[in-house]
């Protein structure tokens, strides 16, 4: 399981990297895993402000429809558009070229709530 040291992580699979106000977002090994094959990926709160926790998309699996959660308040800034022709790259490279949205972080201070990749690697049960 691959569980990068340098990104921060959420209860719900997603993994936060920040850089500057920035953090970009995407699902976990783990959990790209878990679903299995992604079919696709909708995310339709681009230039919205959310709060974390709330629901800034779904991922769809050949199974099963998965809602994905926000782990940081901010604004949806970019969307990872590749993900509309290729939605497969979720399952081949999660942490690349897979990642979903960019959010302009709205609270700093929320960023030390994130699970660290010991932490999630726990969690997981790894």
């Amino acid at each position: 399981m691959n569980i990068p040291s340098d990104l921060k992580y959420t209860k719900d699979h997603e993994w936060v990297k920040v850089e500057g106000d920035i953090a970009t977002v995407g699902i976990t090994d783990f959990a790209q895993s878990e679903l299995g094959d992604i079919v696709y990926v909708e995310v339709e709160t681009l230039d919205e402000t959310l709060d974390r926790e709330e629901v800034f998309g779904t991922v769809e699996a050949v199974k099963t429809v998965s809602d994905l959660f926000l782990p940081l308040s901010g604004e949806i800034v970019e969307f990872n558009t590749s993900l509309e022709e290729e939605p497969e790259k979720v399952n081949t490279d999660p942490y690349n070229e897979g990642w979903m949205i960019k959010i302009r972080i709205g609270n700093p201070g929320e960023v030390e709530e994130l699970l660290s990749s010991e932490a999630y690697k726990e969690l997981i049960g790894g």
